[in-house]
């Protein structure tokens, strides 16, 4: 049976067969049983690779954190996380210097420190807080960027937006506007200063 690690945009975890291509962490959220118990620990949330160093695991073990799976970068940004600092030190730097340049209003600092960013994302995402902001038109925001039609995740890609399923991304649809932007608006900027959100290849697929 499917364990209840995959990561939604709407940062809910979920069981399903389908595997991800990153992993993740919040602490640890599972019992000695493997039953989630509890959304997250703390505010750091990462995105990890799923290999690293020949480092082996076995998922769930009682007492250590619970490992997480995501579709991709795109949809791990959505939900709340952000690049490991040690097993993805080259993008952790990337992003949170693009990070600090789309964000003045948080920090001045170039490189600022991880606390930093995750205390500012623990109070956008929407696990934590009701304050899901509204986008009057698609053409406002940059590729990456998560929307919310009910129960449903959009994609952002191309001006288009792809539905979001734990085995990829299905054909664009309409949504109505203004629309519910599920991205943390500092990670929104982000994108939108350049930050090259790394999305799974049925996307591009969709757009051939």
């Amino acid at each position: 049976m499917p364990r209840q690690n995959r990561v939604t945009p709407f940062g809910q975890l979920i069981a399903t067969p389908e595997r991800g291509t990153l992993m993740g962490n919040r602490g640890s959220l599972h019992n000695a049983h493997g039953q989630i118990r509890r959304p997250f620990v703390g505010q750091r949330w990462i995105i990890c690779l799923l290999a690293f160093k020949g480092w082996h695991r076995t998922v769930m073990t009682p007492g250590q954190y619970t490992e997480l799976f995501f579709l991709d970068e795109a949809t791990a940004l959505a939900a709340g996380h952000r690049p490991c600092a040690e097993c993805q030190r080259p993008r952790f730097n990337l992003f949170r210097e693009t990070w600090a340049r789309a964000n003045p209003q948080h920090t001045s600092l170039l490189r600022p420190p991880a606390t930093l960013i995750d205390a500012v994302l623990h109070g956008e995402r929407a696990l934590s807080t009701p304050g899901i902001h509204l986008c009057p038109t698609l053409d406002d925001l940059p590729n990456g960027t998560y929307l919310a039609e009910g129960e449903n995740a959009f994609l952002v890609l191309n001006r288009t937006l792809l539905r979001w399923t734990p085995a990829g991304y299905t054909p664009h649809a309409e949504i109505p506007f203004p629309a519910r932007v599920l991205t943390p608006a500092s990670v929104v900027r982000t994108l939108a200063a350049g930050y090259p959100v790394e999305i799974h290849p049925s996307a591009s697929a969709l757009q051939r």
